[in-house]
């Protein structure tokens, strides 16, 4: 059962408790001595700090659990010594509206990692809520996020670099986007559906070396250059996958030198 929230701005743990049908605490001790396991629910910056709010008070076999995709249970600094046992437990998941977004978390992927003391509890609770997860060690966190940020936030600098060479060709912000946006959500699903080879199509695909030097001939601006030649050159490691009997060492050359 739900216990409840406490936030520094009371009105906006009256609010979370109200939608969730919950209780708000003025004080974080008062949520503290009603909850056995405690969400730490704000930025990495503050996840220590708030540890140590905590700490003034008994936790005595209790579970802290922040939600940081980059910082292990490890920022739960000696948690022991009070009784308690630390986890990070990370949704692969963007949370971008506070209203709606839990209608797709129950869909999201978490990661755990923490003592193995208590691990069952958490298994437990994602058995009730059916999410899928993966227990991970501290040492992968990093990896593990940077994993995310290329699939999510990455993905956000590759569409802004496409919307800006349209613009270039003379598209308004409207007409850029209504030519992007069913290409991208498109590849986006064919990749989900199909895995990375079947998904792959294109100039890197077919072994295309002279709309390839055209791309290469059309970007002035290095940055983009360099970026379009390394993500080329892992295209081109997937083609090879895909049709290992054909041969891409033109086309490697090119990506390289940039000539023929």
């Amino acid at each position: 059962k739900l216990s409840g929230y406490f936030s520094n701005t009371y009105a906006h743990a009256c609010e979370a408790a109200e939608f969730t049908h919950s209780k708000s605490y003025r004080t974080i001790k008062a949520l503290a001595e009603e909850s056995r396991i405690i969400f730490i629910t704000v930025p990495d910056s503050c996840i220590y700090d708030v540890y140590l709010q905590l700490r003034e008070y008994d936790l005595r076999d209790k579970i802290l659990c922040h939600c940081s995709g980059a910082l292990s249970a490890e920022v739960f600094e000696d948690i022991h010594s009070v009784g308690a046992y630390g986890y990070s437990v990370h949704p692969a998941f963007a949370v971008s509206d506070k209203k709606h977004s839990y209608e797709e978390m129950s869909k999201a992927f978490f990661t755990v990692e923490g003592d193995e003391e208590k691990m069952q509890d958490i298994r437990e609770l994602f058995d009730k809520t059916g999410n899928p997860y993966q227990i991970m060690n501290s040492e992968n966190k990093y990896k593990y996020h940077l994993s995310l940020a290329m699939a999510s936030n990455l993905a956000v600098a590759l569409y802004h670099i496409a919307l800006r060479l349209l613009r270039e060709c003379g598209f308004s912000d409207f007409s850029a986007k209504e030519a992007l946006n069913p290409l991208f959500l498109n590849n986006a699903e064919s990749i989900v559906s199909n895995g990375c080879i079947n998904a792959l199509t294109g100039p890197i695909e077919r072994n295309d070396l002279s709309t390839v030097e055209k791309h290469l001939s059309v970007l002035d601006d290095e940055a983009v250059l360099q970026i379009y030649k390394l993500l080329s050159g892992v295209l081109t490691d997937i083609a090879k996958d895909k049709y290992p009997n054909r041969d891409y060492s033109k086309l490697e050359n090119l990506l390289r030198t940039g000539e023929l």
